[in-house]
């Protein structure tokens, strides 16, 4: 029992060093991706800017029926990212991803902590505040935008 608080309360240390966690779901043309994205995603965890948490391989078909993809059908390149696995990433979250995959491609959906923003995240939660909001904008939608500035010029 004494193990199990322990390791509980190494737990709960360990989330409140955390930065803020982020999902994306990387989509590809066919079956399986090129093996040019994995070094640059596994650059940002050796220089400690991101942690993978999970990480989870599926394809659509020109079906639209969802299959998984294992780590090993794929090249060398996602071979760092076997076994990553926090349990953060459940069977109906990827049910999720695959809707918004296109038929005839394949994705990696992965979860990971932004480690260069832990500092801020710490500080913010240790001073009683939380976030409550954020997003991103797609550089489509600042493209289309710089695109409709400058043709209005």
């Amino acid at each position: 029992m004494a193990d199990t608080q322990a390791d509980a309360a190494a737990a709960a240390a360990r989330m409140e060093e955390m930065g803020p966690i982020d999902y994306v779901i990387l989509e590809w043309p066919g079956e399986q991706p090129t093996g040019t994205v994995a070094p640059l995603i596994v650059d940002l965890v050796d220089r400690g800017i991101i942690r993978v948490l999970d990480v989870a391989f599926l394809g659509k078909d020109e079906n639209g029926s969802v299959f998984a993809i294992d780590v090993p059908d794929l090249d060398d390149a996602f071979a760092a990212f076997i076994g990553a696995s926090s349990g953060l990433l459940r069977p109906e979250d990827l049910e999720e991803a695959a809707g918004v995959l296109e038929p005839g491609t394949s994705a990696a959906v992965l979860i990971w902590e932004n480690r260069w923003a832990a500092p801020v995240a710490v500080a913010l939660r240790r001073s009683g505040g939380q976030l409550v909001a954020s997003g991103r904008i797609p550089v489509q939608g600042i493209l289309a935008a710089l695109d409709a500035t400058d043709s209005n010029d």
